[in-house]
């Protein structure tokens, strides 16, 4: 799960591909806790848009869920998403969560994909022993069958992170940072605080999520077609996987229910440009950081 993902909604193949490339070539970033700004364009069609699916299909999706990014992986293989080299450099944490030099760091990818950030972290960063799961088993499988996978260096299974049990694979209170990325907006949102409960159970006293996913009004929320919404926010791509765009208030609110504290919680404001393309379009994350307390209350 991955923002370039946003351009696989309602578009052609060749636009998906001539975008993806260069979803990280940006005109400005920025960050705070100002939502974006709609034209009166956006606005009307959002306004416009408030038909919602129905219930029977909502239920058929959900029940679904895992199946459709089974799919998802089948038909995409493992070209595409990029390799997230970008990880480290958007959290500092990763590195400087550490108490003492050298020290080996354990961490948790929930939501590993095929090892696009996985593997990049592994080969920056010798010290690290990675947990990584993932909802999909055929994601897991081309995770294994990676030239780069060593079981010396990582443990990674397939894991539906509102039902089966963390502690299943990970011992309690053992990981130093746990990383959601691009994950919980695929979690139906009555079910995403036990994904949030079930890492918790795992993270030590003190220690920090690391979060980033879409935010409200990014690009990928204004490009659904009419009949595409299944919720306040919260999307169904034509593949049947969805899609939840936060606002910070709900997200603190959703890790603060849990009893982590926040760290950390803002807009990042970007604007991605392909140039070949002529386009520029506006894209909304949120990235945060809470932490799980050294003593419970």
């Amino acid at each position: 799960m991955d923002e370039s993902r946003m351009f696989q909604e309602n578009t052609s193949d060749n636009y998906l591909n001539s975008v993806a490339l260069i979803c990280e070539d940006d005109a400005f970033q920025k960050k705070g806790h100002s939502k974006r700004t709609l034209s009166p364009e956006e606005a009307e069609k959002l306004a416009r848009d408030q038909a919602l699916v129905s219930d029977f299909k909502k239920l058929k999706l959900e029940k679904d869920a895992q199946k459709n990014w089974d799919l998802f992986y089948k038909r995409n293989s493992t070209n595409f998403f990029k390799d997230r080299h970008w990880t480290t450099r958007e959290f500092e944490d990763l590195k400087a969560c550490r108490e003492f030099e050298d020290q080996k760091l354990t961490i948790l990818e929930a939501g590993c994909g095929v090892g696009n950030c996985l593997f990049p972290l592994l080969e920056e960063d010798l010290n690290i022993f990675a947990y990584a799961c993932d909802f999909s088993p055929r994601a897991v499988e081309y995770v294994k069958k990676n030239a780069l996978y060593n079981i010396e260096r990582c443990k990674v299974f397939q894991c539906d992170l509102t039902k089966d049990d963390l502690l299943e694979n990970i011992p309690a209170d053992s990981v130093d940072v746990a990383t959601l990325i691009f994950v919980l907006s695929a979690i139906h949102p009555d079910k995403m605080h036990l994904a949030l409960q079930n890492i918790y159970k795992v993270l030590k006293p003190g220690k920090c999520v690391l979060f980033r996913d879409y935010g409200l009004y990014d690009h990928a929320m204004l490009r659904f077609k009419s009949g595409s919404k299944l919720g306040e926010n919260f999307y169904v791509r034509q593949d049947g996987t969805r899609s939840y765009f936060f606002t910070d208030e709900f997200l603190s609110h959703l890790f603060m229910a849990v009893g982590y504290e926040q760290v950390v919680n803002e807009y990042v404001l970007r604007e991605t440009v392909n140039r070949k393309e002529g386009l520029r379009v506006p894209r909304v994350f949120l990235q945060s950081k809470f932490r799980k307390p050294l003593s419970e209350a």
